[in-house]
């Protein structure tokens, strides 16, 4: 939720709209009695906001609420919108691109997966077939009845804070890359006309229609109509991003201080305190794959040695286990998890490798940060029962503190935790500031760029 101090009236109202949107969204369908409850505001100014919200698309009603014994009629229940702003995610993988659309509800309405050689590839050339992605999703999320509100790419590499420059992408292979640019229009197509949600709340009480009779602000003529405005645009770390989609959709299942750990090629790490990231000065932490577990082990892409994605990332998993990489990924990842479930020497060694030198890495950042839980994403949590046991053995071995080790959580989105992460980060762009929605987009050029995804946690949506 939106947590700065408002300071004028218009900070004040855009706090109180949002404090709004996040009750409902965190409690489901609720009256306005009970909202006010929920916030400490009066019913009057509950009201006041419910109804702008309503005119401006965010909130609907759903009927009456359910009998809570009190006294008076039963309220009506409000509920998010199904319809009207989404949030895109897209995520960059090594070998593979996916962009979905997920409502203020929370629902995936669209998803579109491709492969894509993206080691091989020039940037530009990845970051033109994700923008026809993005572009592909946006039309049909349209053809939903839903407008893209933001756009989150989640990226395999050191995003510089508050930027959407990729710094480095080992994996990739990329250096200083700038994604902005690339995506400047990307899912524009369905932006509504800037300026209707702020004629629907500006002129509450005129008993004009909202979006109607409102001329165009400075530089939005006629050539500037709806659908021209770049989508605000956030650029995150893939692992940050699975980690605050574990905060937000696990329902209660990992506390609000734990690092998520996930691999597919490589391994990152997301670092979790009070429901906040821990990003680092420069934005890098949780470079956990880049930690050495052995410093005499091979050479990795980012120019160490004995690095543990070298022990536990997806291609040393294969390697190690002797599985050729053939077909689709998830085939030549079923084939491996087949040899394991069938006893085969060779890959339970792998994996029993793996979960040691995952075992040694975490074992440092458990005396380091004394979290609260340990979350395995991504290939980690297609591959646990074979990792657990050397993982659990390391850490109860190499922990100082008495007592147990963390407890470790196997994550239920597993491959899908960035994704998902990437999409809900933008929703939350208009849950945070929901005066944003249609009015935070300069007309033409570059998008506006938000840097990193929101760090708070709360309640999924």
């Amino acid at each position: 939720m939106a947590a700065s101090a408002p300071s004028s009236q218009r900070e004040i109202r855009r706090h109180n709209l949002s404090r709004v949107l996040y009750a409902v969204a965190e409690r489901g369908p609720s009256s306005r009695a009970a909202v006010a409850a929920r916030l400490g505001l009066t019913r009057t100014a509950v009201s006041t906001l419910v109804d702008e919200l309503l005119r401006g698309g965010l909130l609907t009603e759903q009927g009456p609420t359910p009998p809570d014994g009190g006294p008076g009629r039963p309220g009506t229940a409000l509920a998010l919108t199904d319809s009207g702003p989404c949030g895109l995610g897209a995520e960059i993988g090594v070998d593979h691109l996916a962009v979905c659309a997920v409502d203020l509800r929370g629902r995936v309405r669209v998803r579109e997966d491709v492969e894509s050689e993206g080691r091989s590839s020039e940037p530009g050339v990845v970051l033109d077939r994700l923008r026809g992605l993005v572009d592909t999703v946006a039309a049909q999320a349209r053809g939903h009845g839903l407008s893209p509100a933001a756009l989150t790419v989640a990226v395999p590499g050191l995003i510089s804070r508050g930027t959407s420059s990729v710094v480095r992408a080992p994996n990739l292979g990329w250096r200083d890359i700038d994604i902005a640019p690339a995506l400047a229009r990307a899912g524009a197509s369905s932006r509504p006309a800037s300026g209707s949600w702020a004629a629907s709340s500006s002129q509450a009480g005129t008993g004009r229609q909202p979006g109607t009779g409102t001329r165009p602000g400075p530089g939005q003529g006629p050539e500037q109509e709806a659908g021209s405005s770049p989508l605000p645009l956030i650029v995150d770390n893939e692992a940050n991003l699975a980690a605050l989609a574990e905060l937000w959709l696990d329902s209660g299942r990992v506390p609000r201080d734990f690092v998520h750990v996930s691999a597919e090629v490589g391994i990152g790490a997301a670092i979790v305190l009070d429901g906040e990231l821990l990003r680092g000065t420069r934005g890098f932490a949780g470079e956990i794959g880049h930690v050495p577990v052995r410093p005499d082990g091979p050479p990795c892409a980012c120019g160490g040695k004995g690095c543990l994605e070298q022990y536990a990332g997806e291609w040393a998993l294969l390697r190690a286990a002797g599985v050729p990489v053939e077909g689709t990924r998830d085939a030549t990842l079923a084939a491996l998890r087949e040899r394991a479930a069938a006893g085969d020497e060779r890959a339970l060694r792998a994996l029993r490798e793996a979960g040691t030198a995952l075992g040694l890495a975490l074992a440092g950042t458990v005396n380091l940060l004394d979290p609260g839980a340990l979350v395995l994403g991504g290939v980690l949590a297609r591959f646990a029962p074979w990792l657990l046991p050397s993982l659990e053995r390391e850490l109860a071995e190499r922990t100082a503190a008495p007592g147990a080790p963390p407890d470790l959580v196997v994550s239920d989105l597993g491959a899908d935790g960035p994704l998902l992460g990437a999409a809900h980060a933008a929703v939350r762009v208009v849950l945070d500031d929901p005066l944003s929605y249609r009015t935070e987009a300069a007309p033409g050029g570059s998008p506006p760029v938000r840097g990193s995804a929101p760090a708070r946690g709360g309640a999924g949506i």
